[in-house]
Formats: C-alpha cells, structure tokens, sequence
C-alpha cells in the first residue's frame, strides 16, 4: 500500500470525496441495484425458454442442460477474478466492463445461428455477471460510512428474491416475441447501467501493488473450472464409482494439481488473485465456512417444486407458485437484515440466520407434511438466508478484508458460496434418489441441510460482534509481505 496516500484513503474509507465530485449515496445504489437485478434476472428469465430452445436447435435434454452448466462454470470463474480486478484497477471501470461483458454475450446468444455459439454466448455473459455483485458491494463500501453500509448491503441483497418472482413473470410476457428477445432485452438495459455507472459511480484510486498475477489468475480458472465441471457431472448416487467416470475424474485431477500449484504460486506473488492475508483472518474463515453453508441451502431450494409435486401431488407450474412464502421473506428480509446490522451487528444477525434457516429446513421433515406446515417452513427459511445471502456476510467480509483488498475478499467469498452451491446439488439429489419415495427423499435431504446449519453456528463466535465503528486497517499494511 502506498504510504502517500493515507490521508486520502481515510477519505474513501468514510465515503467521502471532494465536494464537488462526491456522488450521492442513493444514485449510487440505484445504479448498482440495477446493475445486480439485470444479472439476477437472466437465471429466472431463460428457465421458459428452454423448450424453445430445445425445438429450435434440435437438441436433446443433455445438451439443452449446458445452458445453465456453461453459465455456472463461467460464472464461478468471472467472481474472484473481477472482483480482484476492481482492487487494482478501480470499480467503477470494472463494474461497466462486468456490465459491457454481460451485454455482449447476450447478443451474441440472441444472434446465435447454432447451439455451440449460443454457449459460447452464454459463458461471456456468466463471467460478466459473475463481478456485479461483487464489485458493487465494495463500491457499498467506499460510498457508505460503516453505520449505513449494512442497509445499502440490505437492499442489494433482496434483489436475489426480486428477481426469483419477476423472471418467470417477465420470461412469459418476453417469450410469445420469441426466445431471442429474453435476451436483446438486456441489451437497452445494460447500456442504461453503463452510461449511469460512468455519469454516478464514484472514481477511486486504484491499487497497483505490484505486477499483475497472470499465473494465479490462470490456476484459479483452472482450479474453478475444473472443480465445477467434476462435480457438475458426479453422480452422488452412486458413490465412490462415480469419481471414476471419464467425465469427472480428469476435471477433478486438473482442479487439485492446479489448486497445490495456486497455493505456492500465490505465496510468492507481488500482487496474488487470492491474497495470503486473507486466509489468515479468523473471521474471514468463519465467515467461508458459514459460506458453504449458505451455499448449501441455496441449491437446496431449487428442489423444493419437486417437494410440493412429490408431497401434495400438484403440478409444476402450481408447486413453484407454492415458493411465494419463501419468495416473499427474502424480499422484505434482506432490507431490514441489512438494517439490523447497523444496529446490533453482524454476529447476532448471522446467528439468527442459521436458526430460522434450520428451523425451517428441519420444518419440511414434519410428517405429515401440510399445505400451511410447508408455507411456514418456506417463510422460515426465506427470512432465515435474507440473514445470510444478502448484507451479513458480505459485511463482515469487506471490515476485514481491508479498503485495498476489499474486492478479494468479495470474490473469495463468492467462491465459498459457490462451492457450497455446487456440492449440495449434487449431494441433495444424491440423498433423495437413496430413498423409495421423492417426496421423503428430498425431506430427509432438507433435514441434513438443517444440520449443516447447526454444525456452523459455533463459527459466529470468531466474528466480531460490533455494530459499527473504525472499520480495521487494511491487511496489506498488516502483512506487507504477503
């Protein structure tokens, strides 16, 4: 960190900038609600185009499952990396580019003649979404003072449950135009974002600490990728044979020779993707586990449909409406999560997550499972990850990572929600085919999600539990060298 320039980093620590410069706070975060909202979307968005999709390529249900596997892979990968460069390179150009990526892949899926370029699309798009959030919880950071920061946290955060019910909604107003136009919809969009991010966002001093970590950034994408693909194509059910398929094995191999390489690369490198000071922080630790965690039960919910068909025999279309509940408590609790931080601090409002998360999660165990058993449980749950998904996390994340390291430390904790993401879609299906009937399996699924919860509620206690105040000084001047 450069020395000369304490004074002025005091500044951008307090979110504040020369009068006539300074941005103010609520355009600020219209631009990157948008910004986030518009990523958030697409997930929701291509669900009803899948069908077209598959008629108008020709394709089968393997190939058609590539849409959302390229977009996770992708996705994954562009998080840490962004997120890094936005420490190096300033947010504001970084946040536009993550927008402009997005854009561009969103034509080129939209003008695509065939179902390969159509991915390739879709893996530009995934990268560039994969650094809005992040990227623009640091911009939170360096615009918000400490004692409002949880609440701008908060309304970025509820954008997750926002788009979940507008997706499907606008998919099928968008869809009679046909599929192509889900996406030259963004387009329009994402050039609004762009031209407010350069007119509002504000320019801070970017962090040139040394020369830039191509061979950590290539490992990192290698040890992503890798992981992602693995794991991605693992049969959970049939354990431990399947991490012998010609499918999962090599990308597994690649991902732990990559990540041995990573880690020693790193410890040498001026500048590393995924600082060394990072790892060394007590809470920042926690804080990944509680992650993983979180990540856990977020790929959880997306068999809840399958739950409701299964437990009440409706149809699809009825069982997703039956996640308002859910839907809804995310919504409203995101905001005051982020509110509550402000107030009583991190610790107490990430402890209370992990308890109604698993209070809930437990709740859909109840058997016999009923109609209003299972809209508590939803509702349980969906205040229970506003707690954990949305500002918290996040929060605690940017106090400890240090103003230069502040987009590093998004990204790594997007990896350990990933992560968490990863392995649970494939361990929940695994657990719910183990058993004779769906509706149980999934249940039973649900219930070990609930003891993931409890396994990392002891964790909160290595956060600190301030509410707010002098935010710690940056772990670059704590260990120079790393």
């Amino acid at each position: 960190m450069r020395r000369g320039a304490g004074p002025a980093r005091s500044a951008v620590d307090a979110g504040m900038t020369a009068p006539s410069a300074r941005p103010r706070p609520a355009s600020v975060l219209s631009v990157l609600f948008a910004g986030v909202l518009m990523a958030a979307l697409d997930i929701a968005v291509v669900g009803p185009a899948l069908p077209a999709l598959q008629d108008g390529f020709g394709i089968g249900d393997r190939a058609l499952s590539w849409v959302f596997s390229i977009y996770i892979l992708f996705n994954v990968a562009g998080a840490p990396l962004i997120a890094k460069w936005s420490d190096r390179y300033g947010r504001r150009p970084l946040f536009v580019a993550s927008v402009g990526l997005f854009a561009a892949g969103s034509a080129l899926v939209a003008a695509a003649p065939t179902f390969d370029v159509l991915l390739v699309g879709r893996a530009v798009q995934a990268f560039g979404a994969g650094g809005v959030f992040p990227v623009a919880s640091a911009v939170v950071a360096e615009t918000f003072p400490m004692e409002r920061r949880g609440r701008a946290l908060g309304l970025i955060g509820a954008v997750f449950g926002l788009a979940f019910l507008l997706g499907p909604l606008l998919g099928g107003l968008i869809l009679p135009l046909g599929w192509r136009w889900l996406f030259l919809i963004n387009l329009p969009i994402a050039a609004a974002v762009i031209v407010a991010a350069v007119r509002l966002l504000p320019v801070r001093p970017a962090h040139r600490a040394g020369r830039f970590d191509a061979g950590g950034a290539l490992l990192l994408c290698v040890v992503l990728l890798g992981a992602a693909w693995g794991v991605n194509r693992l049969d959970a059910g049939r354990l431990p044979a399947a991490l012998l398929a010609p499918d999962v094995w090599p990308g597994l191999l690649a991902a732990g020779i990559a990540a041995i390489l990573l880690v020693l690369v790193e410890r040498r490198a001026s500048d590393p993707i995924l600082p060394p000071a990072l790892w060394r922080s007590v809470p920042l630790r926690a804080v990944g586990g509680i992650a993983v965690a979180a990540g856990l039960v977020e790929a959880g919910m997306v068999f809840l449909p399958e739950l409701a068909v299964g437990a009440f025999d409706v149809e699809p279309a009825s069982a997703s409406l039956m996640m308002l509940p859910l839907v809804l408590t995310l919504i409203a609790g995101a905001p005051a999560a982020g509110y509550l931080l402000d107030r009583i601090g991190p610790r107490t409002v990430i402890q209370a997550g992990l308890v109604l998360t698993g209070a809930g999660l437990a709740t859909f165990h109840v058997q016999p499972l009923g109609i209003g058993t299972f809209y508590t449980a939803g509702a349980l749950v969906g205040l229970g990850l506003a707690a954990l998904l949305g500002a918290p996390l996040r929060y605690v994340v940017l106090r400890e990572s240090g103003e230069s390291r502040r987009g590093a430390g998004q990204g790594l904790l997007t990896l350990f929600l990933s992560a968490g993401q990863l392995v649970g879609s494939a361990a929940i299906g695994a657990v719910a085919g183990s058993t004779a009937h769906a509706s149980a399996g999934y249940a039973s699924a649900l219930l070990s999600l609930a003891g993931a919860c409890v396994v990392v509620l002891p964790l909160t206690f290595l956060i600190e539990p301030r509410a707010n105040g002098a935010e710690l000084p940056a772990r670059d001047e704590a260990h120079p060298g790393s």
